[in-house]
This record gives C-alpha cells, structure tokens and sequence, in this order.
C-alpha cells in the first residue's frame, strides 16, 4: 500500500466514509486503487486501500488483492505496517493498515541527495533485518524498492505486498511474465520467474544504490532497456565509498546463490548505534504536521494483466507536467541474449521520452551508450532523416570486441518465393556512409544454396570509397543473430516462449575496413565464417558461443555495425539469410 508524508486534499467524488472510518484525504493512486488517509471510530489515523472498481471484474486482480490482505495479515512486524481492517465480501473491495507518517524513501533521496556512507549503511542494516523478519514468516515482498520503504520516525517501514507471496506459493502471473518494477527486478525473475529471498536481496542492493547515488539503479530509458541492463549490465555505484559500494554488487550478484542473506548483510554492515539516532535520518522523518498538498505520484508495480484506469499511476517525474494521453501498454517485453519479460507498464503520452519510474531521482543516471539498438524513434536514419557521415566517427582506439548496450529491433525476412535469397530488413541503417557499402551472404560449402544448414560465409567492403573521402580507421563488426531469443545453456529457442530476438546475436571481431586503394574486391573486401569467427559478450566477457544454425530455423539477421568502442556502435548495412 502506497502511503506519504504528503497528502492530499479530498475530490467531490471521493467516499466521505469508507467501511466504519472517515475519510480525510488522499495518500495516494496505488498500483490496483486508491489510498485514503482515514480516521478510525476510536480516533486511529488508518491508511486505506479501495481496489477500484474495474478490478473487482477480474478475478487474477481480485485474487492478488485478497492475497495482499493475507499476507499483511500474516505478517505482524515492527517492519510492516500492520492490518487494521478489510472488507472482501462486496464491492467495494478495501483494506486499511496502520498509518505510518513520514516520507518514503523515494520521496527523501529526491528531496534530499545521496545519503551519507554512514546512514546508508545503518539504513541497509535496518531494511535487511525488515526483510529477514518478512522472511520468517514465510513470506517473499517481491517489490521492494524505494518507493515502498516508508522512513517512520521508529525506523523504516515495508508496505505495498500486493504482489507478496508464500515461497512455496505458485506466482499469480500469467506464463512469461516477471512482475515487479524494472530496475529492482532480480535477474532470474525476469529469465525463468525463479522467485526466492535472494531476489528481495536483489531488490534491497538495488534499492541501496539508489539511497546511496541518488540515481536509478541501472540507467534511464524504455522498460526493456533497463530490463536488459539488469540481466546483462551492471548496477551504477559511482562514486560510492567503496565498502558500500562492493556490498551493493554483491546483492544484486547475477548468481543468487552469490548474495549474501540478510545476517550477513547486518554483520558487513557493522552498525554501532541506532538508525534513529542518526543525524541525517531524524532530518528526513522530521514530522511537522500533515501538509494538505499534492502528493507524490506512486510508481506503480508492473503486474501482467491488469487494467488501468486514466490518470491513475502517474510517474512521479511527470507530475507536473501537462499530459494529454495515458495508456497501457501490456506484452513481451523482450530483452536480448535469451532473456524474456512479459510485463505491463503504465506509458505517458506525447510529452514523455521514456524516462522510465526513477528519473525524478536525479538526471546522473547511467545511460547507455550509442548504439544501435536504440529505440528507432530515436535514430535520425530510422526517423528519415540523414545521420552524420560515418567517416567522421572513425579515428578512434582499436576495440577488442562490441557487445550489445540495448535491445536491437532489426530484422530481415526472405522475400516470398524469391530463388536467390532475396529479402528486405525492417529498419533502415543508422548511418549513411560515403561510399557504398557491399555484402554478401552464402552457403560455406555450396555458395549456390540459398537455405543455409551449415556454416555461412559473409563478405563485406566499400565500393567507390576512396581514403581521402572515408578516414581510416573505420572499425566494422558483424552481427549475426537468430529469429528467436536463445536460451545460452540449451543453444536452442526458450522453451514455450519463442519470442523475437532482441540482441545482437553473435559478434565478429571489429576489423578495420577503410579503403586503402582504389576499390574492388581485393585487400579491402573482408569474409567472415559463421559461426567460426564469432562470440558473444556481456560485460567485456565471452558469454556464449554461436549457435548452429539448424538450432534455430527461420530468417536470420546480418547486420554490420559502425563500432567506435565496444559498447557505441551503429548499423550501416543489413542483409539476412534463412536457415533450416
């Protein structure tokens, strides 16, 4: 349940009386309703949650409500906000906990910064000694993050469990789908929805980069970007004291069985007095009354499935600028590199550029770098326009390898009945280049096959490019990636969910292809052997290697990609061939 500081004042349309409490204002649009700040017959301020009325049509909403009250229920801790009162007999359908006055953690590090090396690491004692107690009870939160961590003036405070479940429960989500919030969702959620209290660990580290840089854990940009940074990238910790900072890439280790419980978390942290007794957190849960104002906008969990109702889940760094639409965008959302999210998530219209649910906390986010996998929106070639000439971004360091910094949507498919292996790729190139750019595609063995079954031979160069014209270097990798995301430890498609690759695939080696003379298919043309010459990287490591064509039948992508480093690089050319 969504609770502030800051509240906010009552509408013509709001109840003045919900159950036997009276209704003082709003808190709040949590992530299936309302939150009111009410008053209890003896005099109790209670927060309460109405699920609104759209939801109480779907049994998967209702059934993750009713779930929310049994766990809160369940769970009695000084770490909770404790349940007060429910109604799930008729619409409509609420539940009211204690109130707990005092700012999230979201709100705070906004209105605050970074915390100090000190308070960060009392408060990650006190939330991973709230997670243990959740724990204990046989209950996994799945959603923390800082805008579900309440700052209370006896210490912080967990809410929201609307997507809490028993670890032996059976997740309420449709086939595919991770729930959660991007950023603060571990790694084997998003893969293969493997929930366990290593994952909350996951949630805490992530969490704590936030409190300690003031920026969101992994990166600005679309839902799937931040996604595939959290699979394959790396968590932003920049300029953290460094004994901080190593504990915070421990929690949010790829491998859960790397992260540490949460007694070992107490113990690195060593605290040696009371987290209120610190400074700068009786600064932050200072208490100066209830304010009646606009609240801060609550950044909702994406659950698969549920519906939205207009104006509802408002990003916080949008709210106060004009919106004209608001949508629902639900699907899979699929990362590169065999990694598969089928999430919902509440888009804002026109205005919004995807700044995704942290961006009010602070514009030194870590974003990616160039490449080719940006959104097409966002590339001047896809976009129609001309992109600057190619020549002039060589000239840089010789890089070792490219690996993919985003999701790349580019696709080619064979033309219908063609008996060349003719075919078109869905996006233009991201770069013009002056001279034209040349490539070929054939069978390893039999170059007359045009369905390929075995080793594939791809060749490249510049026709009519003359050095004074193109500036060497001019570093080009080739990317050749299956139809289908892969799962890395079957070298085959992901089990039940053959989902469009949205990776790079599989990498040569950058090589230097500015001409040296006249042209022609001489020194300058370069042939590559798929899958001989080829690798794929993730975080400057060779991560898997290529697969076999036949793994995965269908149209393949070649794409050549412009690199000036390893991880900034765009498309000049794209070219395709199908496999059996």
């Amino acid at each position: 349940m969504a609770q502030s500081h800051f509240v906010e004042a009552l509408r013509a349309q709001d109840p003045a009386n919900i159950g036997v409490h009276t209704v003082l204002a709003r808190l709040g649009a949590g992530g299936m309703g309302q939150v009111y700040l009410g008053r209890s017959p003896g005099g109790r301020q209670v927060a309460i949650k109405v699920i609104r009325e759209d939801f109480a049509e779907s049994p998967e909403a209702l059934a993750r409500f009713r779930r929310e009250v049994e766990t809160v229920r369940a769970v009695r801790s000084a770490y909770t906000a404790n349940l007060i009162d429910a109604s799930l007999e008729a619409t409509p359908y609420w539940l009211a906990t204690e109130y707990v006055p005092g700012p999230t953690l979201v709100e705070a590090v906004r209105a605050r910064g970074p915390l100090p090396a000190d308070t960060c690491l009392r408060l990650f004692a006190a939330l991973a000694e709230a997670l243990s107690h959740v724990h204990e009870h046989g209950v996994l939160h799945r959603d923390l993050k800082p805008h579900n961590v309440i700052l209370s003036a006896v210490g912080p405070k967990l809410i929201d469990f609307g997507i809490a479940r028993g670890a032996e429960q059976t997740a309420l989500t449709q086939a595919g789908a991770a729930p959660g919030t991007p950023g603060y969702t571990a790694p084997e959620i998003i893969t293969r929805n493997d929930v366990s209290p290593a994952a909350d660990v996951f949630a805490l580290g992530a969490t704590m980069a936030v409190v300690a840089t003031g920026r969101p854990p992994y990166g600005e940009g679309s839902l799937e970007s931040v996604t595939y940074r959290v699979v394959h990238g790396e968590v932003d910790v920049a300029g953290v004291e460094p004994a901080l900072a190593e504990l915070i890439r421990e929690c949010v280790a790829g491998d859960p069985g790397e992260r540490p419980d949460p007694a070992r978390i107490i113990a690195r942290c060593a605290v040696s007095s009371a987290l209120v007794d610190d400074p700068v957190y009786r600064e932050l849960t200072a208490v100066r009354g209830t304010p009646v104002m606009p609240s801060a906008a609550y950044v909702p969990t994406l659950a698969p499935g549920v519906p939205s109702a207009p104006g509802a889940n408002v990003l916080a760094a949008e709210a106060k600028r004009p919106r004209t639409k608001l949508w629902l965008t639900v699907g899979a959302a699929s990362v590169a590199l065999g990694v598969v999210a089928a999430l919902a998530v509440q888009s804002l219209g026109d205005d919004a550029k995807g700044g995704g649910d942290d961006k009010a906390l602070g514009e030194g986010g870590a974003k990616p770098a160039a490449s080719s996998a940006a959104s097409p929106a966002a590339s001047p070639a896809a976009s129609g326009s001309a992109s600057a000439p190619a020549a002039e971004a060589g000239g840089g360091k010789e890089p070792a390898y490219v690996e993919a910094t985003a999701p790349n949507r580019d696709y080619w498919s064979a033309k219908e009945g063609a008996l060349y292996g003719e075919g078109t790729c869905n996006l233009p190139s991201e770069e013009r280049v002056d001279g034209q750019f040349q490539s070929s595609v054939s069978d390893a063995v039999n170059p007359e096959v045009r369905v390929m079954s075995g080793k594939v031979k791809i060749g490249f160069r510049f026709k009519y490019a003359s050095p004074d014209r193109l500036k060497a270097p001019f570093y080009v990798s080739v990317a050749v990636k299956p139809p289908h995301e892969i799962d890395s430890s079957t070298g085959k498609p992901l089990s039940g969910l053959r989902q469009n690759n949205l990776g790079l695939g599989y990498t040569s080696k950058p090589v230097d292809i500015a001409p040296k003379g006249s042209g022609g298919w001489g020194a300058d043309f370069k042939e590559l052997t798929y899958p001989d010459d080829f690798q794929q990287y993730v975080n400057g490591k060779p991560y898997a290697q290529p697969i076999p064509v036949g793994n995965d039948p269908g149209d393949w992508t070649v794409l050549f990609e412009h690199v000036t480093s390893e991880k900034a690089y765009a498309s000049i050319g794209c070219y395709g061939f199908t496999a059996k």
